[in-house]
């Protein structure tokens, strides 16, 4: 347990002393939220750089603690995390193509799901299907991270939303791979959550910088790729002993309801008006809350609440303690 003590004050400590200087560089160079895009509520002057602050400490750390296990290739995992630090600083300095982030994005997951062998194999009677065959595991799971990763996009509107959720998110697989007995597993989750947490302070309102799609799109395939590994590792847990979670499938959805509810929510809408899915819009619950007369603090702190409660709720209809 030392270790992960460890663990978690490195990647808050790096985070924390990184950020000041990116916020000077920032301000130095005019580099700003000023695309002047539609969704977008805040006022300009803000930085929105904070994601690479979140990449470099989740990096160090797991570089410094030499953190790997053949379960989770790190040299996949912290490529696929290059491949869209590199795409998600260039949309924040100066905007990308959805279809030229889609088609990162699709690449990454290919790496996590093939060679790295990161999938979904068992639906668990999901639809009534139970084993997947190799190919429509590989395309089911690429598709998961891409949809997880684009959710927790999504969802960063407002400020500390995106970096609570991933804290609330990884916690929880953090001490459900501590339950399983997958240590490493555990370390890669926590190390994001610090890395987050150091962020967050400086995000909680009045934001002094924003994560940008350089952190929401890390976060996101950081959540993807443990929420695949843990229902792939309950799995096999499940034969060895009878204390496991018996329904992971609905683990998960639970720990992620925020995400992906709130993405299936404003894509129905938006075709349901006949407009594509990807065209930005202000219908996110966060949005509507703050148009209800919310604060950006209360509605971050009332949907935080809400996930954290409806994860209560699914650990007690899916645990099975021996």
């Amino acid at each position: 347990m030392i270790l992960y003590f460890f663990i978690l004050v490195t990647s808050l400590f790096i985070t924390l002393v990184i950020i000041p200087s990116i916020i000077h560089v920032a301000r130095d160079r005019h580099l700003y939220d000023d695309l002047g895009h539609l969704r977008k509520i805040h006022n300009p002057g803000i930085p929105r750089l904070g994601g690479v602050a979140i990449f470099l400490s989740f990096t160090i750390t797991l570089l410094l603690w030499d953190i790997n296990t053949p379960e989770l290739p790190i040299n996949y995992l912290l490529t696929a995390c290059t491949m869209l630090f590199a795409i998600g600083i260039k949309d924040d300095l100066a905007g990308v193509g959805h279809h030229t982030k889609f088609l990162i994005e699709f690449i990454a997951g290919l790496i996590l799901v093939i060679p790295g062998n990161i999938r979904i194999s068992n639906l668990h009677n999901f639809f009534g299907i139970y084993e997947l065959s190799y190919f429509h595991s590989v395309i089911l799971s690429v598709l998961i991270i891409v949809f997880i990763i684009n959710a927790f996009n999504l969802i960063d509107g407002i400020d500390g939303l995106a970096a609570t959720t991933g804290i609330i998110v990884n916690s929880v697989f953090t001490a459900l791979f501590i339950k399983l007995h997958h240590y490493e597993l555990a370390a890669v989750s926590l190390a994001l959550v610090g890395a987050i947490l150091g962020f967050l302070r400086f995000n909680l309102t009045p934001a002094k910088i924003f994560m940008g799609d350089t952190g929401s799109l890390l976060i996101g395939l950081i959540s993807a790729v443990m929420a695949l590994k843990f229902i792939s590792v309950n799995d096999a847990f499940e034969i060895e002993s009878a204390s496991q979670v018996s329904s992971s499938l609905g683990i998960v959805l639970a720990i992620l309801i925020g995400p992906i509810s709130d993405t299936l929510r404003v894509f129905i809408i938006r075709l349901a008006k006949g407009k594509s899915p990807f065209q930005g819009d202000r219908n996110h619950i966060h949005h509507r809350m703050l148009i209800l007369g919310f604060t950006h603090l209360q509605t971050t702190l009332i949907l935080a609440l809400l996930n954290g409660v409806i994860i209560l709720l699914a650990f007690t209809y899916f645990f099975v303690v021996s």
